[in-house]
């Protein structure tokens, strides 16, 4: 796997320290209680648990199972692949995803849960691609900004593959076919 790695992007001790920093963040910014996390699976997953696990106070964790890619671009649709959706009404809910590319899957997600009757809904990703967004989305928090080339590793993949790197790394074109 290795080898279709055309370089290393973030590297492990530096993901783990800005992990590190956005639970800090996190902590500060919602009110005591119980906080609903949502995790969109799959990219997402490797990122929250390192990240949940470092935010001291009571969590109820979700997943949902959504898609919007298809290879390397994106498919200009997000499908919410489960029947079932979270209880979130009067609620306050913090979004996981793996990487903000287009908008679309954090607008559609964000948009569902408050018409779900989420009280508040917080965004937070890994990686932020640097380029103009096809919905108009930011996080509330992010990992790392990166510019628009197409990465895998630490839950990123690439039609499977690549999910359990513990880097963030660009993947060579070559590999891609």
């Amino acid at each position: 796997m290795r080898n279709d790695i055309e370089r290393v992007l973030i590297d492990e001790a530096v993901i783990e320290r800005r992990l590190d920093s956005m639970a800090v963040e996190i902590e500060r910014d919602f009110p005591d209680g119980t906080l609903v996390v949502i995790i969109l699976l799959k990219g997402a997953l490797v990122f929250a648990a390192d990240l949940l696990r470092r935010v001291p106070r009571p969590l109820e964790i979700e997943c949902l199972n959504v898609s919007s890619y298809e290879g390397l671009e994106s498919s200009g649709q997000v499908n919410f692949l489960d029947r079932h959706f979270p209880d979130v009404k009067d609620r306050h809910v913090l979004l996981l995803d793996d990487i903000l590319d287009t908008g679309r899957t954090l607008h559609a997600v964000s948009e569902r849960l408050y018409q779900e009757g989420a009280a508040v809904v917080h965004t937070g990703v890994l990686l932020a691609k640097d380029k103009h967004r096809a919905e108009e989305v930011e996080a509330d928090y992010v990992g790392f900004e990166i510019g628009d080339e197409f990465v895998v590793g630490y839950g990123l993949d690439y039609k499977g593959r690549y999910r359990n790197l513990p880097y963030v790394g660009v993947l060579k074109l070559e590999a891609a076919n």
